[in-house]
């Protein structure tokens, strides 16, 4: 698939089919996510793939929106050292934003569905994925085909009207 077809193509996907995604394109995913920017290239992610169905099923407890994860084929946990200040949270955040917008793209590029999640019981979820006490887990993407379509470009999406969030020079309400 092309960029901009993935792109539009990619979509929140909270029920998958039963097959596994292969290793060679959960790897994709997580290289996609290890090549994204970082502030001052500081890296500071890891990422936890898990494809164990039981694994994944206690990992959907750990937040209200993470259900889906149950159903998945494979989850990726994204993993934060505790920050020093306010300004490596801010920068950290905004890193992990990026590599999992990569892997959600990378994902499309293989008609692969993503599902994203928040993290609300942090001891759970370390406990789970085996992560030490200094690390958080903001964040779980669930991985698998989709179980209603397959993903294609979406020719109506439900965003916002373009002429509405796009300002030009400088803000203009209407």
């Amino acid at each position: 698939m092309e960029t901009w077809d993935a792109l539009r193509a990619r979509r929140n996907v909270r029920q998958y089919r039963p097959e596994p995604v292969p290793v060679e394109h959960l790897d994709r995913l997580v290289e996609a996510a290890r090549r994204a920017p970082s502030a001052s290239n500081g890296q500071r992610w890891d990422f936890v793939v898990v494809t164990d169905h039981e694994q994944l099923t206690e990992l959907a407890t750990v937040w209200r929106g993470a259900r889906h994860i149950a159903g998945a084929a494979a989850a990726i946990a994204l993993v934060l050292p505790e920050p020093a200040d306010e300004r490596q949270l801010l920068t950290d955040r905004f890193d992990l934003g990026q590599a999992a917008f990569a892997i959600l793209v990378a994902a499309a590029d293989l008609g692969i569905g993503t599902g994203h999640s928040s993290v609300g019981d942090q001891d759970r979820a370390r406990e789970l994925l085996g992560v030490p006490a200094d690390r958080t887990v903001p964040y779980l993407i669930g991985v698998g085909y989709p179980a209603d379509r397959p993903l294609r470009p979406l020719a109506r999406p439900d965003r916002r009207p373009f002429d509405e969030v796009v300002h030009r020079g400088r803000w203009n309400a209407s």
